[in-house]
């Protein structure tokens, strides 16, 4: 009789049922990575347009916050880490082929623009902030010789981080649910949607409020196209991928996917955003928060989800 030796890794309890590699560290890393990326974009965009006067929360005061978002953000992803000592190699080559030598490297740029960023305009939250030093002083005026430059940096930068959250998952080929391009798009999307909420929040302009209450309700439009889509495409794709789809079409994620995400993360929100640019007037609070707690369960359950849809049987 011939003997053969078979090597699975379906005896491995983090893979067999189902993969249990990225908790809720990962969820919280895409979800402020993408509100970072939607700030910094607005920031730049209205820069470049002239309109930092018009609307000064988007351009100066919300963008003061990101390095905070950021380092919370990287502190999540830090404490998902393995090997936590070795992080500094993913800064010691460059792989085209690997969204997270994308990721590591864009991070390395749109980090420190945003804390020059944030330091010219620290003032908006800190009226009588004064550097003390003459050589912090003569940095500060330097870099404001430079604001359009990094201004188009933060548009360019923060459209990549965006992407860069969705594509992170897309690249695992072997997770069905993860399998579709549409996840860039569709995490761009929801991330410049929880940079505008937070921007409506912050703003004490009337104006600036409602051009961004109108900015979110086409992103919100825009965002239920992607999910229509993307499981329109799931259907119309390989069996694993109907499958895959069938967690959120009447599988076990369903109820939490359909409520969370799209009543009570967009269809409410767009809703009380309509009734307020109708002059009905609703905190400003509610659908902001609704936003914000959509705009992460949507992470939370594409990444939950993913670690369940699988090709094996």
């Amino acid at each position: 009789m011939k003997e053969e030796l078979i090597v699975s890794g379906r005896m491995n309890a983090k893979i067999d049922p189902v993969l249990h590699a990225w908790g809720w560290e990962i969820s919280v890393y895409l979800f402020l990575g993408g509100l970072a990326a939607g700030l910094l974009f607005f920031a730049g965009v209205y820069y470049l347009l002239g309109k930092a006067k018009k609307y000064p929360t988007a351009v100066r005061k919300a963008p003061v916050l990101v390095p905070i978002i950021l380092a919370l953000g990287l502190f999540a992803l830090f404490l998902d880490l393995h090997h936590k000592p070795y992080f500094w190699r993913l800064y010691t080559t460059v792989k085209l082929q690997s969204p997270m030598s994308w990721g590591a490297w864009t991070l390395m740029v749109v980090t420190p623009i945003s804390m020059i960023w944030a330091a010219i305009n620290i003032r908006e939250w800190l009226p009588n902030w004064d550097w003390k030093f003459q050589w912090a002083k003569d940095i500060e005026k330097f870099f404001v010789g430079y604001k359009k430059h990094m201004a188009w940096l933060m548009v360019i930068f923060g459209v990549i981080l965006g992407i860069y959250t969705g594509i992170l998952l897309s690249a695992f080929n072997a997770r069905p649910l993860w399998n579709t391009s549409i996840l860039g798009p569709l995490f761009l999307t929801s991330g410049l949607s929880a940079g505008s909420a937070l921007i409506m929040l912050i703003s004490k302009s009337k104006k600036e409020r409602k051009v961004f209450a109108q900015i979110d309700l086409i992103l919100i439009g825009i965002e239920l196209f992607f999910i229509v889509h993307m499981f329109m495409g799931f259907m119309a794709s390989t069996q694993v991928q109907q499958e895959a789809a069938q967690l959120f079409l009447g599988g076990h994620l369903t109820a939490q996917f359909w409520i969370f995400v799209v009543v009570l993360g967009l269809l409410v929100p767009a809703a009380l955003e309509i009734m307020e640019l109708r002059k009905i007037h609703i905190p400003v609070l509610v659908p902001v928060a609704l936003i914000l707690f959509g705009s992460f369960m949507l992470r939370w359950l594409i990444t939950y989800g993913g670690q369940l849809s699988r090709y094996l049987y």
